[in-house]
């Protein structure tokens, strides 16, 4: 089956469950021939609560299968209250997932590590009886979500965690058998600081940390989700890069991941050939009452390349798979506009990819209109002053139940400006192409005739452009051959 969906605002081309709550993206693994990708799931409702591990797979990133719920709290026991995030490994035969195992009578931000694991591909997990690492260190006043990787002949493992004296920090461990475990110290540690020119800073804690090891020749990059405790503080996805000294990495300034509001906590996958996939969670930028009533809230990103540049840059791509979701070519466009007034390319529809090629002008642009009367739009525009793309949804809904705001990403004047968009119901992901870098929002159009492209430019200025779009077609979701089962009743 297809993951069209009857609501106007779920994403097809974005994998999700068909109902309840998602979050972070967990255990991304290649095993037995299938991208595996796990991910915080509520079972019972579309908020915040009862966190399992739902899992797909894929042999292609393109038809996903549901396999069981992977991880389930344990009733009294060491997880009881939620199976939080981690990451798993591929043993040979085995998968073990490696996660953090909450109760909240235990501490609200130190969750212990411990693992299950899988010898049928992952259709059953057997969480093992005790933890494997039940103690955080001295000084620790946050600490949760392992990252595992093999490393030579053993293995090690990175913890996200704040430290008592106002440093973000990511611990790491050494193991020679997915066993035992050392603790080594720090692997990196820094007070809270502002990430590039924007006001978002590094955060109190650092949480799911993801690691990029450098590689022929490259630097490395250290991913990670800047916490604070208190909810009301803007986070961000920050990357450092930089390479390991006498195990510790050092880094210079901290770069944004992604530019956008709306992705956190990104995980990583080690895909075949040495090319690395990286997922985030796009939470819902709409009032919570109206996502319960949809019956589900968060989607994950479309799986991204990720790599460090040779100039030590970060930089994402939409995985090369997913152009074969492209289907019926409903722009094409090309030509030379003079502002002030508009140009009409096209239509889309509510799911689309679209490339365009623009010239670094004042006020050079897109615009989706996504009303007939052009009241309701999505800009993207380019800021010749501050040498900036701004992603602008001030205007991109009608429902004040939805979230507006606009957002930037460093634009070059020097080269054309080059856009990869991927457009989903309710997703944007804008790849600014030429150098790499991702801006991801929601928003929730009201208008449901056919959308409009136009292109846009500053008064009295040339524009050169050239716009292609295609229909994006929906993922193929199979139906389970085994049942992708929700737990037996319901909470009470």
């Amino acid at each position: 089956m297809s993951t069209a969906p009857l609501d106007p605002y779920r994403p097809v081309a974005h994998l999700r469950p068909p109902r309840n709550w998602i979050n972070d993206p967990n255990g991304l693994v290649f095993h037995d021939g299938h991208y595996h990708v796990f991910h915080q799931y509520n079972p019972y409702g579309a908020t915040h609560a009862n966190m399992h591990w739902g899992h797909f797979r894929s042999p292609d990133l393109l038809t996903w299968e549901p396999l069981p719920i992977a991880l389930t709290p344990t009733a009294g026991g060491e997880d009881a209250d939620g199976c939080f995030s981690g990451n798993a490994v591929s043993d040979g035969e085995r998968l073990v997932a490696f996660y953090s195992a909450n109760r909240w009578d235990r501490s609200p931000q130190h969750q212990p590590i411990t693992t299950a694991t899988s010898l049928d591909g992952g259709r059953t997990f057997t969480p093992r009886e005790n933890l494997l690492i039940p103690e955080w260190p001295e000084g620790c006043t946050m600490y949760r979500d392992p990252y595992v990787w093999r490393d030579g002949e053993g293995w090690r493992m990175l913890v996200g965690a704040a430290l008592a004296d106002g440093r973000g920090a990511v611990l790491q461990y050494t193991s020679p058998d997915l066993e035992t475990w050392t603790y080594l110290g720090l692997f990196d540690a820094r007070v809270p600081e502002p990430v590039g020119a924007t006001e978002l800073r590094t955060g109190e804690g650092w949480e799911c940390p993801q690691y990029l090891p450098s590689q022929a020749g490259r630097p490395g990059a250290l991913i990670f989700s800047a916490w604070y405790e208190d909810d009301a503080t803007p986070r961000c996805l920050v990357a450092l890069v930089g390479e390991e000294h006498g195990g510790v990495f050092e880094a210079g300034p901290p770069v944004l991941v992604d530019h956008g509001p709306d992705c956190y906590a990104p995980a990583l996958l080690r895909a075949p050939g040495g090319r690395w996939l990286l997922w985030g969670w796009s939470w819902e930028a709409r009032e919570e009452a109206w996502s319960v009533a949809d019956g589900w809230a968060g989607v994950l990103t479309v799986p991204r390349e990720i790599s460090v540049g040779a100039d030590g840059t970060l930089r994402q791509q939409p995985a090369a798979e997913l152009l074969a979701l492209r289907g019926e070519h409903t722009v094409h466009a090309s030509g030379e506009m003079y502002g002030p007034q508009p140009v009409d390319l096209g239509s889309v529809g509510r799911a689309f990819d679209l490339t365009a090629r623009l010239e670094p002008t004042e006020g050079a642009g897109l615009r989706l209109l996504t009303t007939p009367d052009g009241s309701e739009y999505l800009d993207i525009r380019y800021d010749a002053a501050t040498g900036e793309l701004i992603v602008d949804r001030d205007h991109a809904s009608l429902d004040d139940r939805a979230q507006a705001g606009s957002y930037r990403m460093p634009c070059p004047a020097d080269r054309p400006i080059e856009l990869r968009v991927v457009v989903d119901h309710s997703i944007a992901e804008v790849f600014l192409t030429s150098t790499g870098q991702v801006l991801t929002l929601r928003f929730y159009p009201t208008g449901d005739s056919p959308w409009r492209l136009q292109a846009h430019s500053a008064p009295d200025v040339s524009l050169g452009y050239s716009v292609d779009a295609w229909a994006l077609r929906p993922l193929v979701v199979k139906e389970p051959s085994t049942k992708a089962a929700e737990p037996e009743g319901r909470l009470p």
